[in-house]
């Protein structure tokens, strides 16, 4: 009874906390936490359920936030649009894809969505007439306030995650976690596994794809290095899934608001306490160390990921009751 109260109070944690914490700031860091729910658990079903491993998110995401870019710049079409078609769209480049890439084994899918997101990024950049190249699309903002795309990512994040809970928990659920064990026994069993491997690719792509537009929607801008961007979205797609629990539903939840927080941290030089002593000291050392702290965040996500590797493999979520006993035996200790 008590763990099916959880997600209710958390959602209702959710609704109040934009009227509750009204600076701008800390709301665009909950819209981005929200976004990175979605394409976490769109990673995570492709490669923490079906086991087949997307290097590429990028592409999707891209994909997505361009549909939305276009049809404002184009077509003079709200961009709001973008969110339901950016979704199509996204589909109907992972079902050909996936029809393509999973007759293969082995690394070949991985290493397919990174030459497709490299593949999208140029032609993104190079066909000005369409995209505007590295100049980049500009749309207008609808909302002033935050709180109205607060309420659309956080509708987003749960949706994903609800998508995610209802179909591990059904047949295709069962399927993809067979592929994922044992790709020649699921075959033996009578399962389609080209088939149920591109409904996962699809459905990731899905959920990736709608955060992309929702990202246009919500910035404003695009350009291709932002949006097809192989670390900043690609590669935190896959931490956000291995820290928080690669293979749990929960999990790109936990590890989207522990990577955006350690990002925030070292972006801002401890959310700019470095740089405020620093000013009231007057101390080069500090100001040096505010340097090199603010450009450090690539280090801190490789640490994070080396301590969660060593200690927690299967992710917080995964590990959550090694979690438990660490936490309860420190509180002993501390007595």
């Amino acid at each position: 009874m008590r763990k099916s109260f959880v997600p209710f109070l958390l959602v209702a944690i959710f609704v109040i906390f934009p009227f509750a914490v009204k600076h701008p700031y800390y709301q665009h860091l909950m819209i981005l936490v929200l976004m990175w729910i979605a394409i976490g658990s769109g990673w995570n079903l492709i490669s923490g359920f079906t086991g087949q491993v997307l290097f590429g998110a990028a592409c999707f995401f891209g994909i997505g936030a361009y549909t939305a870019a276009l049809l404002a710049h184009k077509l003079d079409i709200s961009a709001w649009w973008g969110l339901p078609l950016g979704a199509v769209v996204t589909v109907l480049l992972a079902f050909p894809f996936g029809w393509i890439c999973f007759r293969l084994r082995g690394p070949y899918f991985a290493l397919a969505t990174l030459a497709l997101n490299e593949i999208l990024r140029n032609v993104a950049t190079v066909w000005e007439s369409l995209t505007e190249g590295m100049v980049g699309i500009l749309i207008m903002q609808t909302f002033v306030s935050k709180v109205p795309y607060y309420f659309v990512a956080l509708a987003l994040a749960i949706g994903s995650l609800v998508l995610v809970h209802f179909v591990m928990r059904s047949r295709w659920g069962y399927y993809f976690v067979s592929i994922r064990e044992d790709q020649d026994a699921a075959e033996s069993m009578g399962i389609d596994t080209l088939f149920f491997k591109m409904l996962s690719l699809c459905l990731s792509a899905l959920l990736i794809g709608l955060a992309g537009a929702l990202y246009t929607v919500y910035m404003g801008f695009i350009d291709p290095k932002v949006v097809f961007s192989l670390h900043d979205v690609s590669i935190m797609a896959i931490l956000v899934g291995i820290v928080g629990g690669v293979g749990t539903v929960y999990g790109p939840a936990v590890g989207a608001f522990i990577m955006v927080a350690v990002q925030e941290i070292f972006r801002t030089a401890g959310f700019g306490l470095l740089p405020y002593l620093g000013k009231t000291t007057g101390w080069p050392f500090l100001t040096t160390v505010t340097k090199y702290v603010s450009e450090a965040h690539v280090l801190s996500f490789g640490v994070l990921v080396i301590l969660v590797i060593l200690y927690l493999p299967n992710g917080i979520v995964g590990d959550w009751n090694v979690v438990k006993k660490k936490l309860i035996f420190w509180k002993r200790s501390t007595v």
